[in-house]
């Protein structure tokens, strides 16, 4: 396969990596720094085998890349509409996309049972932008659950986790969706064919929905969040109430929010995303993560105070930092 990366932050550096080194051509669009960095040394991985690194052609305009067989997309949520106006180029009859992204990804709600069928999120793709340029039948689910930061442009240091879960929004097995995991399974990823994606994407995000955005207000790490027992509390209270509206969209969760803190707490002194966001200066992706909650608990009719409370206290404090996309 031909595979271009859209996003070239820690989760595509990593990706891109990982398919670079096992042989896959790859394409990356990017921008600034990253262009420079990419074009003199390649993808650069550091993980427990030291630094290596991997050839990739880069470019800022898709046009030079061209169509790929399948293209991931690696952008914040927030930057997504943006992405999408370029990435024109990449897209050939039978290219698949694949977001690698947090939060609730615009194509949650297309072809779905239930009281949100066919909906768009105004807290994801309020004008349709993103529905419009990567049409349906192009995407696979994907859920990635791994650690990396990006120290530098052009470089990702992996800290933990191989983990990619990839399905169907039909929740069939077709050939695209084996091709695409052997591709990373033969890439080194521990990668899992869900039946039913909706459900792997709400449960991440059950699970970083809150902790995510108490780490950026907080600046604490994962392990201190949930030391503090009134913190841990409330965190718990809103993912009760983001449980119920799973419950109520087909995608019910077994587990207490106890039972999940419990794997939280495994990573120990975990620095979250948005806290990396955060202390970088860069804009919070609040909006997929938790403002897509609110909205659809709204129209679900299920209460979410504690939620409307996260959101509002993080969104308020990333507009007065400067941190709003």
């Amino acid at each position: 396969m031909r595979v271009a990366i859209v996003g070239t932050g820690a989760i595509g550096g990593f990706l891109g990596a990982r398919l670079a080194l096992a042989g896959v051509a790859t394409s990356a669009l990017a921008r600034g720094d990253t262009v420079k960095a990419l074009r003199a040394n390649g993808w650069r991985l550091r993980d427990e085998d030291g630094e290596r690194r991997a050839p990739t052609r880069v470019s800022a305009d898709a046009t030079e890349l061209g169509p790929q067989d399948l293209v991931v997309v690696a952008v914040k949520a927030q930057s997504l509409r943006g992405a999408v106006a370029s990435i024109g180029p990449l897209l050939g009859p039978d290219t698949i996309v694949l977001p690698a992204m947090n939060g609730m990804p615009w194509w949650f709600f297309n072809d779905v049972a239930g009281p949100c069928r066919g909906l768009s999120l105004a807290s994801v793709d309020p004008d349709g932008t993103i529905a419009a340029a990567i049409e349906g039948r192009r995407v696979l689910g994907g859920v990635v659950h791994l650690s990396c930061d990006r120290p530098e442009p052009g470089v990702v240091a992996h800290h933990r986790g191989r983990e990619l879960i990839i399905g169907e929004p039909d929740h069939t097995e077709s050939v695209r969706v084996r091709a695409v995991a052997d591709l990373f399974t033969a890439a080194g990823l521990d990668v899992t064919v869900s039946s039913d994606i909706h459900s792997d994407v709400w449960y991440k995000l059950w699970g970083t929905m809150t902790i995510n955005p108490v780490s950026a207000l907080t600046g604490a790490t994962v392990d201190a969040i949930l030391d503090d027992d009134l913190v841990r509390t409330w965190c718990e209270t809103a993912m009760v109430e983001v449980r119920r509206v799973g419950d109520r969209i087909g995608c019910p969760i077994a587990q207490t929010p106890a039972e999940r803190n419990d794997v939280a707490r495994k990573l120990g002194a975990f620095r979250t995303s948005m806290l990396q966001d955060a202390d970088a200066g860069r804009s919070l992706e609040l909006d997929a993560l938790v403002g897509a909650v609110r909205e659809i608990g709204a129209i679900v009719d299920v209460p979410t105070p504690t939620v409307d409370a996260l959101f509002g206290l993080t969104r308020l404090s990333a507009r007065v930092r400067h941190l709003l996309g």
